[in-house]
């Protein structure tokens, strides 16, 4: 709990917003930000978008993407993370973060990736990042990991 703590203090201290899209973790990164009393001030909103057809038209990402690639792919994380950004920001773009989980939580591969392959899309004003990993575990010790190391990555932006 400290660690989404610390995201939303920092994330008032700097008069940011952040807007969330999940897929593999399936709503998990939205409700962690949640639990902290005062997300409201700072949490846009999320979208989860398991199906890629949502993905595609909630989020914006590249449909031909999708049909060639799949989901679990470093540009699919980056689209992500751009598309709920410009969606879900009020106002002006500049204070919104968005930041997007995909991957494969198992047990079967996916998209020729194994189970445990998370790509992390982070989009803010500066450009955007992705972080590649590869988790080890069961479909919830992999989707709890993802969101562990998205907090990771939002905190290690917001250390400015």
């Amino acid at each position: 709990m400290y660690l989404q703590e610390n995201i939303v203090n920092r994330l008032n201290l700097y008069s940011l917003k952040v807007a969330v899209a999940e897929s593999l973790t399936g709503g998990l990164l939205v409700a962690a930000l949640v639990d902290v009393p005062g997300a409201s001030a700072v949490l846009q909103g999320g979208i989860v978008a398991y199906q890629n057809t949502l993905k595609h038209r909630l989020l914006g990402v590249d449909s031909e993407l999708l049909a060639t690639s799949g989901a679990v792919n470093e540009e699919v994380a980056e689209q992500m993370a751009l598309g709920v950004r410009e969606r879900l920001a009020e106002g002006t773009l500049v204070n919104t973060i968005g930041i997007s989980t995909t991957g494969v939580a198992g047990p079967d591969w996916q998209d020729e990736q194994p189970p445990g392959t998370v790509f992390i899309g982070l989009a803010t004003q500066a450009g955007t990042q992705v972080f590649e990993h590869a988790f080890s575990g069961d479909r919830q010790e992999i989707r709890e990991a993802a969101v562990q190391a998205a907090l990771e990555h939002l905190r290690d932006h917001l250390d400015i």
